[in-house]
């Protein structure tokens, strides 16, 4: 395996434990989840506010 199967399996494997965690935070879809990390970054508190944000759109 090379490096960059390494750092894109680490990198997918870490976008699962994130995404997984804000599923369970914020009861945001998975995929709204993975798009939120994709868009924004890692910051969590960043991620966390714009999924509550996302969420009480919906509910509108």
């Amino acid at each position: 395996m090379s490096d960059d199967d390494n750092r894109s399996g680490s990198q997918s494997g870490a976008m699962k434990v994130l995404a997984d965690r804000l599923v369970r935070e914020a009861d945001v879809t998975e995929e709204q989840a993975r798009e939120l990390i994709t868009l924004m970054g890692t910051d969590w508190n960043s991620l966390l506010r714009e999924a509550h944000f996302l969420k009480a759109r919906h509910r509108l």
